[in-house]
């Protein structure tokens, strides 16, 4: 009997990304000066999990690349190797090669060789240097090799097969002895490894990895921006292009660094395909590409795990989880680094000091395994679109029975109450299934925040608030890209240099608040900064430079909305972190087509604050139904402030033909929702019917109606999906009696009414 292994690959890859995540937060918190052992021993554990597993299932790169890190970590938590910066810099950088294996691995593709040899190169030198007395042989030299990983992606074909975890460790400390030959350290660096391939093509060949549909079709427009796309090959969440330009590869990762991370980036040099476009097939990897797929026997797999000289543990027999086995192994048993044998005294660590790092973590995996399990996303979206319809069929019921006398029919009407609220009930339930903590988000922040703060020579202190607000997972991962512009942006342009502060009187270091609550029926998230804050003079310069039609007497607010336009930018020179003026316009569509909006605010010399506000979730919002002719159209009711009846004296006409209506001495442009959608036999005048106030995007305007039929939940469907993008529509639902009635996209119509009122005058 054969056991097919592969089925346990999604659970691994689960596991192996949380460890992934615990290890980069802890080295993250750790003191250099005075680590903390325990905190030590979780590190370690978490390497050496993810090794046995990656091991275990044939993950040949995966298992080396953590192998020499886990021998590192253990010299560490033996107290055998002094740690530094550049050390705990060059950790933070494996961590990120490692997420990159797993997310190869994961599309069924082999990991980039290159990136694995330059990681390993350097953790060897830094065994080598422990191993030679704990000080760096070259200081300077040091400092060069601490750069980042990423820059040394270069084009390389696949390997095939695999190479003995022995072998690797040989070729690491070769390269290594090659990058310091001489006394001068080896060129590497993305443009590096493209210009050493200038013959290989005659296109930039550019792979974005881990990418999604819509972020491929922005990036390709984007890239189109800079040169002649001549081919492109889509393969799942990977998407290969061949450019030709005469832009440099430091500009074309300064342009996708504003929608994906440097890390899912590659460049080099290549003919395009004969095919202009091309789609490949994701999970079918070519079979001399691919990781071995199965083992003949479980307990084969095991001793062939155990038995490659990198991998020196026991993979896991009969356990509650895949690789808790694997950490529990006694550390003198496990832990011995490949390259040399650790002293016996070192092998021995105090049993007392490894059984409390042990205890914590067990413990903690131990409570987790109790209270939660995990399901495929696609198995909640369903039971979400059962509980949709269920809430569809009950407001059917109810329009039904609403001709039906109570008194004649009591035990029906009490029976359909508590079906309505057991259905609320239900529906509430199975939505906070989906609903995911900020700091799902905002962790990822610390990491982003210290190397881009070092990278700018500035003092940056991040502090967050909110990590608990719940957001729905589909928005979580959405909101993740403009957050990370954001931060970039006030890292860049807003926190100023340690000089510059201390010049305007401030604290040198600089403070970077991320925060989220809830509003209502809407989540807010705000991204504020102590920094130099907006200069409306500036932007007002800029745009009229680009030959904007702008002016003096405009509001701080308006001025502020200009950096969201396409291509502009104020910074005073191009930089890899920002400069070119793309992604501010990407971050406001993005925001949009979440169903929220963003606005900025700044005081100069204070700071400035983006704030972000989305609605919780897009399946099922509360809406109020109006009627227009003979059309039903739904409000989302948290836009809705009141509803009133004017009197003739309260409506106006501007200059522009346009009518406004007076409410409690405030002037609000007035948008008759028949004019809109053509809607015939609707009211034409205002004092014939309902005009309802509405609030978005911080501005308040007058909406037309013939009436208000009620409030109700309505389950959201989306109409671009099912039939095409209608203007002032956001999607659709169906009510109680069957028939279709639209959701009124708001913020769209807030949108053009302010444009048309932009100049307002009585008439």
């Amino acid at each position: 009997m054969t056991l097919d292994i592969t089925q346990f690959y999604q659970t691994f890859f689960d596991e192996a990304d949380e460890l992934l995540a615990q290890m980069e937060q802890l080295l993250l918190n750790l003191d250099i000066a005075h680590p903390d052992p325990e905190d030590l021993a979780a590190i370690f554990r978490a390497a050496h999990s993810i090794k046995g597993g990656a091991a275990t299932f044939g993950f040949t790169a995966l298992t080396e690349t953590t192998h020499i890190l886990e021998s590192l970590l253990d010299r560490a938590r033996n107290n055998e190797l002094v740690l530094r910066k550049d050390m705990i810099d060059t950790f933070l950088e494996t961590k990120d090669v490692l997420s990159g294996q797993l997310a190869d691995y994961r599309a069924s593709a082999e990991p980039d060789a290159a990136i694995a040899k330059a990681i390993c190169a350097k953790l060897e030198q830094l065994h080598a240097e422990s191993r030679a007395g704990g000080a760096p042989a070259a200081p300077a030299q040091a400092a060069t090799a601490a750069a980042p990983v990423a820059a040394a992606v270069v084009e390389t074909q696949a390997v095939q097969g695999g190479t003995p975890p022995e072998h690797v460790v040989e070729q690491a400390v070769q390269a290594a002895a090659g990058e310091w030959a001489d006394g001068e350290p080896a060129q590497t660096g993305q443009a590096a490894g493209a210009g050493a391939d200038n013959n290989a093509g005659p296109h930039l060949k550019i792979t974005l990895r881990g990418v999604g549909e819509k972020d491929q079709e922005l990036l390709a427009e984007e890239l189109g921006n800079l040169g002649n796309i001549v081919g492109q090959v889509k393969s799942g969440g990977d998407f290969t292009l061949w450019l030709q330009t005469d832009v440099t590869s430091d500009d074309i990762i300064a342009v996708c660094c504003f929608v994906i991370d440097e890390s899912q980036i590659s460049i080099g040099r290549g003919t395009a395909p004969a095919d202009e476009t091309q789609q490949g097939e994701p999970g079918t990897p070519d079979a001399a590409d691919s990781a071995p797929a199965q083992a003949t026997q479980a307990v084969e797999a095991v001793q062939a795990a155990s038995s490659a000289p990198v991998a020196n543990t026991a993979a896991p027999a009969a356990t509650h989880g895949l690789f808790e086995a694997a950490a529990a192994q006694p550390a003198a048993a496990s832990s011995a680094p490949a390259a040399s044998t650790a002293p016996a005294a070192s092998a021995a660590a105090p049993a007392e000091q490894d059984r409390k790092a042990a205890a914590r973590p067990a413990a903690a995996a131990g409570g987790a395994e109790g209270s939660s399990i995990r399901v495929g996303v696609e198995k909640v979206d369903q039971l979400i679109n059962l509980v949709g319809e269920l809430v569809i069929t009950q407001a059917m019921l109810a329009e039904t029975t609403s001709t039906f006398d109570p008194a004649l029919h009591d035990r029906l009407f009490n029976g359909m109450a508590q079906l309505e609220r057991n259905a609320r009930d239900l529906q509430e339930a199975v939505m906070s299934i989906r609903m995911m903590p900020m700091d799902y988000v905002f962790s990822r922040f610390p990491r982003l925040v210290r190397d881009l703060a070092a990278k700018l020579g500035k003092e940056v202190e991040l502090v967050t608030f909110g990590q608990a607000t719940e957001l729905d997972k589909s928005l979580i991962e959405r909101i993740i890209d403009p957050l990370t512009h954001l931060v970039r942006n006030s890292l860049d342009h807003g926190i100023e240099t340690v000089e510059a502060r201390r010049a305007a009187g401030k604290d040198s270091t600089g403070q970077l608040v991320l925060s989220a609550a809830h509003h209502g029926g809407n989540i807010v998230i705000e991204v504020s900064d102590d920094g130099a804050g907006l200069r409306r003079d500036k932007i007002l310069a800029k745009a009229a430079k680009q030959g904007m039609q702008v002016s003096e007497t405009m509001s701080d607010e308006e001025v502020w909305n200009l950096i969201f336009l396409p291509g502009f930018s104020t910074a005073e020179q191009v930089t890899d972190v920002s400069g070119r003026g793309v992604g501010m316009d990407v971050v406001k569509r993005n925001i949009q087509s979440m169903g929220g909006h963003v606005e900025i605010t700044s005081h100069a010399g204070k700071g400035s604050t983006t704030r972000i506000v989305l609605p919780l979730t897009l399946a099922i919002l509360d809406g109020m139904s109006v009627k227009v002719g003979n059309e039903i159209f739904i409000l989302p009711l948290n836009f809705v402030m009141e509803s009133l009846q004017p009197q003739a004296e309260d409506i106006y006409t501007v200059a522009n033909g346009e009518r406004v209506v007076r409410v409690r001495g405030e002037y609000l442009p007035l948008v008759a929702l028949h004019e809109v959608f053509t809607v015939d036999d609707a009211k034409q005048e205002p004092t014939q019917g309902i005009v309802t106030i509405m609030q978005t995007e911080g501005r308040r305007f007058a909406m037309l109606i013939d009436e208000l039929v009620g409030q109700q939940q309505v389950v959201v469907k989306n109409l671009e999906t099912n039939y095409r993008k209608v203007h002032g529509i956001s999607a659709a639902t169906i009510l109680g009696d069957g028939s279709v009635a639209l959701i009124v996209d708001v913020a769209a119509l807030n949108r053009e009414t302010r444009h048309a009122h932009g100049a307002m005058s009585l008439a």
